[in-house]
């Protein structure tokens, strides 16, 4: 994704080092200048005591807020036509999640990129996430998809069977990274393997944590801009963090020839703490996405389905959020395949990225990266990959309560 670049220590990794010039499965992008911070003037205090109180009324305030979440996915396998008819998923909070692993007809069409998204227990409090498998495991005989698709359905287990109690400690998003690895590395149907991983909470209170290893990432749109967004972790160029399962028989052939094997773990991840508003848009997605996508062109295409439509709306003031996005965000007609403001949004972005990776005369992030790092090489236009994004609406419970009965 758009990013400094990360040096490591040299070394050579057994499996997962994998050449651009051969198989290119992995990636930096180029970095975009970040936005000015906002920066809030406010006027100046009466007294000490007016300005606790103040603090403490917009604590509470801010405590008793409650927010939506609307999520939809899409994806498209490395050599398939992209259907965006079928190539799509759309979730829907009440159904239930099956708390066994999935068996690979079950699967979605995405290759070796999975995700998932889970009602965290009885709660509006929403996970989600991203993994892309390691494509080098397959010189090994080893299917990433394996990994990553299991990967996802413990993680979204995990998130769906959670119950708080004082026993346990609350889920975060490393901690659900953690335990998703944990029972990947416990299935024995799944002997080798790796994949990055991008996982994030939205609780019910408005607050996001992102847990972010590797280079599938995430960018947060606020009012018709770039509010912020992930930086991938590398250990050289096209080399990223990954978890992996690598078989005893492998740890000693790199030992017995001085190599090293290429294994992080969920504590590596860089976790990241965040404030939702009312319309904000985030996109998590693999590299597939990051690689022909500059986060401009996510937010331009973003842009002008959300103002479109109606739920970003121009005004003197700037861009402003309609109130009501629920007509938006959920589909009218329940007996035909439901078509939402989420589910179009990560259709386009997918679709967008599809035909970037395939047009062979625009450079996308990874080809200027290429051209960075090893400018003796003749890349040009974008990367073909597995593609797959989530895509997830804020909407707050309160904003909506006001557009019903300013109608009545």
């Amino acid at each position: 994704m758009l990013s400094k670049i990360h040096n490591g220590i040299p070394f050579r990794p057994l499996v997962s080092y994998i050449r651009f010039q051969a198989t290119p499965t992995r990636t930096l992008s180029l970095s975009l200048s970040p936005l000015l911070p906002y920066v809030n003037y406010h006027s100046r205090a009466f007294s000490a005591q007016f300005n606790l109180r103040s603090q403490e009324h917009q604590a509470q305030a801010e405590s008793s807020r409650r927010f939506t979440y609307h999520a939809a996915a899409s994806f498209s396998a490395k050599h398939k036509k992209f259907d965006p008819t079928s190539d799509v998923f759309h979730f829907n909070p009440y159904n239930r999640i099956q708390t066994k692993k999935r068996p690979k007809s079950k699967r979605p069409a995405s290759g070796q990129d999975a995700f998932f998204i889970s009602r965290v227990g009885d709660t509006n409090t929403v996970a989600f996430g991203i993994a892309d498998g390691v494509g080098g495991w397959e010189d090994s005989g080893v299917d990433p998809a394996d990994f990553s698709h299991s990967f996802c359905d413990y993680m979204a287990s995990v998130a769906y069977e959670h119950r708080p109690d004082t026993t346990r400690s609350s889920l975060t998003a490393r901690s659900l990274m953690q335990r998703g690895y944990d029972d990947v590395c416990r299935d024995g149907s799944v002997p080798a393997g790796g994949s990055t991983a991008s996982i994030a909470i939205a609780s019910e209170d408005g607050s996001l944590e992102v847990a972010n290893l590797g280079d599938s990432g995430f960018v947060h749109l606020r009012l018709n801009a770039v509010h912020s967004y992930s930086e991938p972790q590398t250990h050289a160029f096209n080399t990223p963090y990954q978890l992996s399962i690598v078989p005893a028989s492998m740890l000693a052939r790199a030992a017995a020839f001085g190599g090293a094997q290429l294994c992080d773990n969920p504590r590596d991840a860089d976790v990241t703490q965040h404030k939702l508003k009312h319309g904000d848009i985030l996109v998590f997605a693999s590299d597939g996405v990051w690689d022909n996508l500059f986060n401009q062109d996510i937010l331009r295409l973003v842009s002008r389905l959300m103002t479109g439509l109606g739920a970003w709306k121009a005004s003197d003031g700037g861009i402003q959020v309609a109130d009501n996005l629920k007509q938006y965000t959920q589909a009218e007609d329940s007996t035909q395949r439901p078509l939402t403001l989420q589910s179009t949004l990560a259709v386009e972005i997918a679709s967008a990225a599809k035909s970037a990776s395939i047009n062979k005369r625009v450079d996308g992030p990874f080809a200027k990266e290429v051209q960075k790092h090893h400018p003796d090489e003749d890349w040009h236009g974008g990367k073909v990959d597995d593609i797959c994004v989530v895509v997830v609406i804020v909407s707050e419970d309160e904003k909506l309560d006001s557009a019903v009965k300013s109608k009545l």
